[in-house]
């Protein structure tokens, strides 16, 4: 069943979510194709819409003085969907693992084929605290969707990156108002971007395939400073694809706010 955005309730309880809309020329770079900050933009309205279809939206979280806050996510680009294309975003919620309410997604093309796939963990936080909770009173609102996952178990996802060493700063950004979301903080999709403008344009505009696996650690408020370490990853998970860059976006107090890798293949 396909959902209707602007009335997140209107098609009944669905276990799974999904929208299908061609790629704007808003979502695409120079080659002609979906970017990757435009991914996570999809990924976040369908997870918004659907936590509002399930009962467990801003409102309903808002009385009780909490928010779902994204914490970590990994997403596969096995093909970047062309201007014009048609394709259907999907997501679902699928358990819990300790403190975190995992949520799937996918994109498919016209063909039904997943060119798209990613997995996330969120937190549920007291927002007047700044601090996370047991999602425990949420999950029995939510579809278990038992079995359905978008990554297999040796393309891991959504786990703990570690510090790396040999990172040097190569950007600096200030939050400013544009960055800021509902929850008074930078917007995920916005340290995707922040990212991309960090590496050369080449890498990005000549790869169809992708993996970023991101992990949120401290909220950028709105004039801070963030300063942007990056470098190359020589490990043995590199060799599979052409190119792999490591990020890390520290705050003027030496505090990371955020890690991420990212890898591409021409």
């Amino acid at each position: 069943m396909t959902c209707e955005p602007a009335n997140p309730k209107g098609c009944g309880t669905v276990d799974v979510w999904q929208e299908t809309f061609p790629v704007r020329f808003g979502a695409i770079d120079k080659s002609d194709k979906l970017t990757l900050d435009a991914v996570f933009q999809f990924f976040q309205e369908a997870a918004i819409c659907h936590a509002e279809n399930l009962g467990v939206g801003r409102q309903d979280m808002g009385q009780t003085g909490q928010a779902w806050i994204l914490s970590r996510i990994t997403v596969l680009v096995d093909r970047r969907p062309d201007y014009c294309e048609t394709i259907t975003v999907r997501t679902w919620p699928r358990g819990s693992d300790k403190l975190f309410a995992m949520r799937n997604y996918d994109i498919r093309d016209s063909s039904d084929t997943p060119v798209v796939r990613a997995k996330s963990g969120w937190l549920v936080v007291d927002m007047e605290k700044r601090r996370p909770l047991r999602p425990n009173s949420l999950m029995d609102k939510l579809p278990s969707n038992e079995g359905k996952e978008s990554l297999s178990p040796d393309e891991g996802g959504a786990a703990s990156l570690s510090e790396r060493s040999n990172l040097q700063k190569t950007a600096e950004r200030k939050a400013l108002y544009t960055d800021i979301d509902y929850n008074g903080h930078v917007n995920n999709v916005r340290y995707i971007q922040w990212i991309e403008d960090a590496l050369a344009s080449r890498y990005l505009e000549k790869a169809d395939k992708m993996r970023l696996d991101i992990n949120y650690l401290n909220e950028i408020l709105d004039g801070d400073v963030i300063e942007i370490f990056s470098g190359k990853i020589e490990d043995e998970t590199a060799a599979m694809w052409n190119h792999a860059f490591a990020f890390e976006g520290r705050k003027e107090n030496g505090q990371p706010a955020f890690r991420a890798e990212l890898r591409l293949t021409e």
